[in-house]
């Protein structure tokens, strides 16, 4: 039976059509979803990257609207609706097989700072989802061009379609986000919604056409079996030369990956992998890295009326916790203070419990708290000595931590001489982002000091309360008792050669206009288009 109408085959072929809108509806939506977190593991999450899957997807969605109501004209038959959805799904499956081994390229590309690689890579990417999307554009109009065959009732059979398909699409924006995507990964989800799709267009092309003509279709899956199987068990970055990989895992926010060299160092990789978000080591605390500067932030408040001393760091609030590289250095340098360490990647979380000591047997003073930075550190009732925050790494810079507003919210957090820390993102010869969060920090706080991390594109601004300067740091290091760790004596020599001038441009930051993103898209690609060759940590 190939049936030209809808009404030739009754109310079981209209059942099926609206169950096809429905599910059209959920995997175009979940297929968005999954897009974003597909290419957000190499290209990151920026408004830039969400712009263009957006744009590009309700583009191709234009497309399909347009020839999918030119194709119902021409050929009505429900067997040409199935197959859509048939073919659909197929090569929504393919996708995120396809996109591997160029995402692989593009996270390599990344780390080599290659430009042309990078820029490409996206664009593959976003070309594949052309067709698919397309495709799944077409199902509306076709749908009502095949229900409707009279003007009467007309409004109410395309309003119930419209109906049906948004609440399909509703279930494909928040299943894939809140479930699926966190508990089984990225590709899995591609898969599950489109192997929803095949079921329904097969089931429709079976009654449509008979077993025979639905037979070859069943090889479509089976394609799909093969790659999947091709692909499984291979990394999108593979270990750096002379390490093992540890521990490898999709969460909801990051591609997490815990690498360890042969001489006992374990490194916490996040998506592309370009740069070291923890460290670890069973007898080293000391890493020559960013992490250490945290740790004589306390000594820049104003030596009113005397220099701060260790025994006065009594608490630490992290503000992008990672594995606790920073919360373990304070252990070891301050003791076993109270830390609060706020971490919004649960995923994280768990790989620092298993391979970086981060948890309640090892390090029993540090509270992990898993939330936005900016909810927890509003929600706490303590005050701090020292607020740390390493939560900006181009291009994941979340703007809300960056404003006026969130400034005021942790002062009113610190002890009377407590100091907040925060680690920048710049390139030798662009420091906007330093200097307009230098503007920022001084809305809140009467001293900004600069500090410059030794071989890398990261500075440290350390806020004071009151007024202090270099002399009061000075007097800091020379206050230090003869029994102040030798970790904390190196890191503080370090610093003294690494002061420079702070200066401050005439960009605020507030949460009514916080132009983080533009500033850091225009940074990174001046930095990629100029040939920078070394790591940003």
């Amino acid at each position: 039976m190939d049936s030209s109408t809808v009404n030739s085959a009754g109310s079981p072929a209209k059942l099926g059509i609206s169950i096809a809108v429905f599910v059209g509806g959920m995997t175009t939506m979940a297929i968005e979803m999954g897009a974003s977190r597909l290419m957000g593991s190499v290209f990151g999450s920026s408004n830039l990257i969400w712009a263009n899957v957006i744009g590009l997807i309700l583009l191709y969605l234009t497309i399909g609207y347009y020839l999918g109501g030119r194709w119902a004209d021409r050929d009505p038959r429900l067997v040409t609706f199935y197959r859509i959805l048939v073919w659909g799904a197929f090569l929504c499956a393919l996708v995120p097989l396809i996109a591997r081994p160029v995402l692989t390229s593009a996270a390599n590309a990344v780390v080599g700072l290659d430009a042309g690689i990078v820029v490409g890579s996206f664009i593959g990417v976003i070309a594949l989802f052309a067709v698919p999307v397309t495709l799944l554009g077409t199902v509306s109009p076709f749908a009502i061009r095949l229900l409707v065959t009279e003007v009467r009732g007309t409004g109410s059979a395309v309003g119930r379609l419209y109906a049906i398909g948004t609440l399909g699409s509703l279930i494909g924006t928040f299943a894939p986000v809140l479930w699926i995507i966190p508990e089984l990964g990225t590709t899995p989800t591609f898969l599950i919604f489109s192997g929803i799709l095949y079921l329904v267009g097969l089931a429709g092309h079976l009654a449509a056409v008979g077993l025979r003509r639905t037979l070859p279709l069943l090889l479509l899956p089976l394609s799909i079996v093969i790659l999947t199987l091709l692909a499984n068990g291979s990394s999108l970055r593979v270990a750096l030369p002379g390490a093992v990989l540890l521990y490898e895992d999709e969460t909801a926010y990051n591609y997490v990956q815990v690498q360890e060299t042969a001489d006992g160092f374990r490194y916490l990789y996040l998506n592309e992998g370009q740069g070291i978000h923890s460290e670890w080591h069973p007898t080293r605390f000391g890493s020559g890295r960013t992490w250490d500067f945290f740790m004589i932030a306390p000594f820049f408040a104003a030596a009113d009326p005397a220099p701060i001393a260790p025994s006065d760091v009594d608490s630490l609030a992290i503000v992008g916790l990672a594995a606790g590289t920073i919360a373990r250095q304070y252990t070891h340098v301050y003791g076993a203070i109270p830390i609060d360490g706020i971490e919004i990647d649960p995923g994280i979380v768990t790989a620092a419990a298993a391979y970086f000591d981060l948890n309640t047997t090892v390090m029993p003073n540090v509270n992990v708290i898993v939330d936005d930075g900016r909810y927890a550190l509003r929600q706490s009732d303590r005050r701090y000595s020292v607020i740390a925050i390493d939560a900006y790494k181009p291009p994941y810079i979340p703007w809300h931590l960056t404003t006026v507003e969130f400034f005021r919210e942790a002062r009113a957090r610190l002890s009377p001489r407590g100091v907040v820390a925060i680690n920048v993102g710049r390139t030798p010869q662009d420091r906007r982002l330093v200097e307009a969060l230098t503007a920022t920090l001084s809305q809140v706080f009467a001293s900004v000091h600069t500090l410059d991390v030794p071989r890398s594109f990261n500075t440290i601004l350390i806020a004071t309360q009151s007024p202090s300067t270099l002399s009061d740091f000075v007097r800091a290091y020379d206050a230090l008792p003869d029994t102040a760790d030798p970790l904390l004596r190196q890191t503080y020599l370090t610093a003294l050669d690494a002061i420079v001038e702070t200066r401050a441009s005439d960009v605020i930051f507030t949460d009514e206009r916080a132009p983080v993103e533009t500033l850091i898209d225009s940074l990174v690609v001046n930095f990629l288009l100029s040939g920078g060759t070394e790591q940003l940590r």
